[in-house]
C-alpha cells in the first residue's frame, strides 16, 4: 500500500459482516452462475431481470421495474427515518463468444460475461439480503440499482431520468458502486479520491476526394493518404497540443477504404475513441480533433466531415467518500484489503452519470484467479476472463457496510 489507511470510528457496527456474507456465499455463487449462463445486452435483459427479481422474493423490499429499460428498483426501509443510500449493480453482457471452458459457460452464442456484470447483480441481490437482517438499526433507506445497459447504451442515464435517485422518497445523499477486476488481488479493494476513469466519446471521419484508376492517380484525388496523414497527425496533436498534465488518448480503431486493389476510391473512413481525464480536456481534444482532420484533408485535396458522438463523463469519486471507502474496507475487511490507486483508468463508466449528481464513489474489487500471476491474468473484456467466486464476499459485505456506515 502506498500509504496507511485510517479506520473509522464506527467499526463495532461491522462485527459479523465478513462472516455474513460468507454464509450468503453459495447463493451469491448460484445466482452469479445462473446469470453468466444466460447473458444478454443493452438495455433489455428480460431474464436477468426475473432472476433479479427471484433472488429478492420474500425480502421486505419495495420493488419497481424500468420502462425504458429492463432494470429493477429496490428500497429497503430502515428501523428509523433518515437518508437514502444507494448501491449500484450493473447487470448487461459484452457480444463475444466465451473461451474459459467453464462447465457454467454462457449458453448464448456471441455473448458473454466478460466484464463481471454477473458477478455484480449477484453481489448486490445478497447484499439486499444481508441488510435486511440488520434494517433495524438503518436510519434512513437503502436504494438497490440493478442496472442495464453499462456497456455502452447510458442505462444508468435512463434509470435517473426514471427516477431511481428519489426512489426512496428523499433523494439519494451517497452512492457506491462496486466493478469486480481479475488483474487485482482476489478480495482486495481499491479506489482512490477524484477522477477514477476516463470519458469516452466516439468519432467518425468521412474523407471524399475523387475517384479514378489506381494506375493514375493524377487524374484522382486519393483520399486514403489524406486518412492515413490523419492517424499521425492525430498522434502528434495529441503530443504537441494537449498537455502532458492532462491525459489524453486518441485512437484510431477503423479504417476503411476501396473495394479492389487498382481502383482510387472516393472516400475513406476513419473511426475511433477519444479518451480523458478532464472535462476541459475532453472539449479541447473534440475541438482539436476536428480541426487536425478538416486541415489534413484540404492539404490532400479532400473535405472531411468529423463526427463525434459523445459517450460516458469523467468518472470523480467525492473527494471524502472515496477516501471513506478505503477506510470501511479496512475496518470491514482488514486492513490489507484496502488499496489505494494510483493512477485512475482510461476505461469508462456510467455510474459517472451517477456521481455527476450524487456524492459517491466507485471502488475496483479484485478478483484474480487463485493460482494465476496478476500479469498473467485475462483481463475484463477478454473471452478468457476468469475471476475467482471467493471475492464476491468482500463485495457483499463491503456494499452493505457501506451503507450501515453512511445510515448510522
Amino acid at each position: 500500500m502506498s500509504s496507511p489507511v485510517r479506520h473509522v470510528q464506527s467499526e463495532p457496527r461491522f462485527t459479523g459482516l465478513p462472516e455474513a456474507a460468507r454464509a450468503l456465499q453459495p447463493r451469491t455463487v448460484a445466482l452469479r452462475r445462473r446469470v453468466h449462463r444466460h447473458p444478454e445486452e443493452g438495455l433489455r435483459l428480460p431474464e436477468t431481470q426475473a432472476a433479479v427479481l427471484r433472488a429478492l422474493e420474500g425480502l421486505p423490499l419495495e420493488i419497481t421495474t424500468g420502462t425504458t429499460t429492463d432494470s429493477v428498483v429496490a428500497v429497503l426501509r430502515g428501523g428509523r427515518p433518515g437518508p437514502a443510500v444507494l448501491l449500484r449493480g450493473d447487470m448487461d453482457a459484452l457480444p463475444l463468444t466465451e473461451a474459459t471452458g467453464l462447465e457454467h459457460a454462457s449458453e448464448v452464442p456471441g455473448v458473454m460475461h466478460a466484464c463481471g456484470h454477473d458477478t455484480h447483480v449477484a453481489m448486490l441481490a445478497s447484499a439486499a439480503r444481508l441488510l435486511s437482517t440488520r434494517r433495524d438499526v438503518l436510519a434512513g433507506s437503502v436504494v438497490f440499482m440493478f442496472q442495464p445497459g453499462e456497456e455502452g447504451f447510458h442505462g444508468a442515464r435512463h434509470m435517473i431520468e426514471e427516477g431511481v435517485l428519489e426512489a426512496a422518497g428523499t433523494p439519494v445523499e451517497r452512492a457506491f458502486a462496486l466493478h469486480i477486476t481479475s488483474t487485482a488481488t482476489s478480495g482486495a479493494v481499491r479506489s482512490r479520491p477524484g477522477t477514477i476513469m476516463a470519458s469516452a466519446d466516439t468519432f467518425r471521419v468521412d474523407v471524399t476526394g475523387r475517384g479514378g484508376h489506381g494506375g493514375m492517380p493524377h487524374d484522382a484525388v486519393d483520399p486514403v493518404p489524406a486518412a492515413a496523414a490523419m492517424v499521425g497527425a492525430l498522434q502528434t496533436m495529441v503530443a504537441r497540443r494537449v498537455s502532458v498534465h492532462r491525459p489524453a488518448v486518441v485512437t484510431v480503431g477503423r479504417i476503411e477504404a476501396g473495394t479492389t486493389n487498382n481502383v482510387i476510391p472516393e472516400t475513406a473512413r476513419l473511426d475511433g475513441t477519444i479518451r480523458t481525464l478532464a472535462e476541459e480536456t475532453r472539449t479541447f481534444v473534440h475541438r482539436e480533433l476536428r480541426q487536425v482532420c478538416e486541415h489534413v484533408a484540404a492539404a490532400h485535396g479532400c473535405a472531411a466531415e468529423v463526427s463525434i458522438v459523445p459517450g460516458y463523463p469523467v468518472t470523480v469519486n467525492d473527494a471524502e467518500v472515496g477516501q471513506h471507502v478505503l477506510d470501511l474496507a479496512a475496518s470491514a475487511l482488514g486492513p490489507r484489503w484496502a488499496e489505494p490507486m494510483g493512477d485512475p483508468l482510461m476505461g469508462a463508466e456510467d455510474f459517472s452519470y451517477v456521481l455527476q449528481r450524487v456524492p459517491g464513489a466507485l471502488a475496483f474489487l479484485g478478483a484474480c484467479p487463485r493460482g494465476v500471476d496478476l500479469a498473467d491474468a485475462a483481463p475484463n473484456h477478454s473471452n478468457r476472463v476468469l475471476f475467482d467466486e471467493a471475492a464476491m464476499e468482500h463485495g457483499v459485505a463491503l456494499y452493505s457496510a457501506f451503507a450501515l456506515d453512511a445510515l448510522r
